[in-house]
């Protein structure tokens, strides 16, 4: 008699699925604009994040494909943020992942994979661009959570 009970109780608790909506979401960042109202106050960009960051439909298509993409995956592998630095005279993108062992990406404004400066298992990133930090000048959030 229990075994009537419990087999259909089993699968019926199984079958329920814990995802319900794999949209993107807008809710998980800030992805703002870089310019004035009509009655001349501040940007919502510059009262989130106390600076000005660029406007999102300036960005080039890769990267804004690239940011769209990382609102499809998982929490535990979705990027906390994308930096637009002046790295040796060229725009570059650096891609914050959201642990210490996966290396934080940088892309020219092509998708070009420049290199990790930082992260992975050592945390020193993958050697490609060890000057990275020294050199890259004018850091502005494009997409995420600030700092």
């Amino acid at each position: 008699m229990i075994k009537f009970i419990l087999i259909p109780l089993t699968i019926m608790l199984s079958c329920g699925s814990t995802k319900t909506n794999q949209s993107a979401d807008n809710t998980d960042s800030i992805v703002v604009n870089n310019t004035k109202n009509a009655i001349g106050k501040d940007s919502l960009a510059e009262k989130l994040a106390g600076k000005t960051v660029p406007d999102f439909a300036a960005l080039p298509t890769c990267i804004k494909n690239k940011i769209d993409s990382f609102k499809l995956k998982e929490a535990h592998e979705k990027p906390q943020r994308v930096l637009e630095y002046i790295y040796k005279s060229k725009k570059v993108y650096y891609v914050v992942m959201p642990c210490c062992d996966f290396y934080n990406e940088v892309y020219d404004d092509k998708c070009n994979f420049l290199g990790a400066p930082d992260g992975g298992f050592t945390g020193k990133g993958d050697g490609k661009i060890p000057d990275f930090f020294e050199e890259a000048k004018s850091e502005k959030l494009v997409w995420g959570t600030p700092k």
